[in-house]
């Protein structure tokens, strides 16, 4: 289908707010796992690091299936994504209000809601960048602050439904909620296909028609001739036994002389079906090898290289504050009186804020995007290792305010992504840089949590979280210093590809 131009505006205003709204509702939860998290220990008695894979799935599932999103978005479209994906949001919730064990949580809430989050999120991308062109910085903004709000929301509102209704009946109700997303997916309305004719098929898309599709009159023939020669061989052998094989070659040799045309045009098409078919295998085997050659070839980028370590670093170790936070705050006996706000809302508040700044800065061009990832990466190490220094409420409320806010380099990193493989090969890098960014989310508190079960502390465990930060910022500096300018060079001067990366919201 083509999609006339972009209107930036009208109809699109109005898929801003419901994609906000939408990833306000799916997000809010699994970003306000923490505050589950506490209700979950103590509810199943495992271990933190047990226990701590439910948010993990949650949180890196729909990074780990974002390919299977995309296709999912490109063949079905968003609005039937979207709607689909409500559901499962929804049902994921309330099914984990009946969890009998931590074992059904991995499923009802870190699998079936973290699919349904990462499939949502596909959905508003897709559909904000079908309506938007010259705005789209600015739309994508916009909706990627829902996510943000959410935490900030979902921590206070999921704490109070608890104290109110149980663990239980908080599940139920943040369910319930979710089920707004019908409505916000309901209004997500494609983008009008263009009045213009569609393109001409080419020459392969042709050849289908011409060798699948075969006259009704071939066709009847041969289902005649294999009716009749079935049945008549059939009669013969009951009847007598030792003259069925002479029979039935005998019947063979009338029936193939009848319409022998006919016969011999069906066999010369089936020869050439078969050709293109093995053409056609080949063609596609040589784009999926095409496929391997150019993602081998973005290692061969060393801030590339560097960068995938970075931000497979980064998740494993920047990722825990927002789900453990509160759990270290009550491992340092901080009274009840003291706590003004849950710390994941303060990380929650402090990301939308970092967001927008980070990508303000980011616009001017004095500023190296590169050096300024960097310089959130290394900051954030800093504070990681400060965390078991802080023994009081009002020090581990700066040190989440301060790990919400570099946590919004994410803003930056499409910038980051772009400078280091340029803008023809940006969707392939992404793609790639995102499944580690999954895989980190979803392996970064379950190592966490296993350093407290290990050690009965979580000193050590936030010590290894700020070495594997601080680690992946200096190989991403190391790989910078020396050789920035000649990269992105080099990259911006290679020819296009035979093979190309095309955007799932064909935008």
């Amino acid at each position: 289908m083509v999609f006339r131009k972009p209107p930036d505006g009208g109809w699109g205003w109005v898929i801003v707010v419901v994609s906000f709204f939408t990833q306000f509702l799916c997000y809010g939860s699994p970003l306000a796992v923490g505050v589950l998290y506490l209700e979950w220990l103590d509810a199943f008695g495992e271990g933190k690091g047990k226990t701590a894979w439910v948010g993990s799935l949650a949180n890196g599932i729909g990074l780990l299936a974002s390919p299977v999103c995309s296709i999912c978005v490109s063949s079905f479209g968003a609005r039937p994504v979207a709607i689909f994906s409500g559901f499962m949001v929804a049902g994921g919730l309330m099914m984990s209000s009946f969890a009998p064990n931590i074992y059904f949580l991995y499923v009802s809430y870190g699998i079936v809601v973290g699919l349904g989050c990462g499939l949502l999120y596909t959905a508003t991308v897709t559909i904000t960048c079908q309506y938007f062109d010259k705005r789209r910085g600015l739309a994508l903004g916009l909706i990627s602050t829902g996510s943000s709000v959410g935490l900030f929301i979902y921590a206070a509102l999921q704490r109070e439904l608890i104290e109110l209704y149980g663990l239980d009946g908080c599940l139920l109700i943040v369910g319930a909620l979710s089920l707004n997303i019908l409505a916000c997916g309901s209004l997500m309305r494609p983008l009008e296909s263009s009045s213009s004719p569609p393109p001409e098929k080419t020459c392969v898309d042709k050849v289908p028609d011409q060798y699948f599709v075969y006259h009704e009159k071939e066709k009847t023939v041969e289902e005649n001739i294999s009716i009749l020669e079935k049945g008549y061989t059939d009669e013969k052998c009951v009847n007598n036994v030792p003259d069925c094989k002479q029979e039935s070659i005998l019947n063979k040799n009338v029936l193939s002389s009848i319409n022998l045309n006919e016969k011999d045009t069906y066999k010369k098409k089936v020869v050439e079906q078969t050709n293109f078919c093995k053409q056609l295998a080949k063609r596609k085997w040589q784009l999926y090898l095409t496929y391997w050659k150019e993602t081998m070839v973005l290692f061969k980028n060393k801030v590339f290289s560097a960068l995938f370590v970075a931000i497979l670093l980064f998740d494993i170790g920047g990722f825990p504050p927002s789900l453990l936070m509160e759990d270290v705050a009550r491992s340092a006996n901080i009274s009840e009186d003291d706590y003004y706000m849950p710390l994941i809302s303060i990380i929650g508040i402090m990301t939308t804020v970092g967001k927008l700044i980070l990508g303000i800065l980011a616009d001017f061009k004095w500023v190296n995007t590169l050096y300024l990832y960097v310089t959130t990466l290394l900051m954030t190490g800093v504070a990681l290792f400060a965390i078991p220094f802080a023994k009081s409420y009002l020090t581990l409320a700066m040190l989440s305010g301060i790990l919400g806010f570099l946590t919004g380099n994410w803003s930056i990193f499409p910038y980051v992504t772009t400078k280091t493989v340029g803008i023809e090969k940006l969707t392939h890098a992404y793609g790639i840089l995102m499944f580690f960014a999954g895989l980190g989310n979803s392996l970064g508190p379950p190592i966490v949590g296993w350093f407290y079960d290990w050690t009965q502390e979580y000193d050590t465990a936030f010590y290894f979280s700020g070495f594997c930060v601080l680690l992946g910022g200096f190989l991403l500096l190391l790989a910078a210093l020396p050789c920035w300018n000649a990269c992105t060079n080099q990259s911006s001067k290679l020819p296009p590809n035979a093979y190309s990366y095309k955007v799932a919201s064909n935008a």
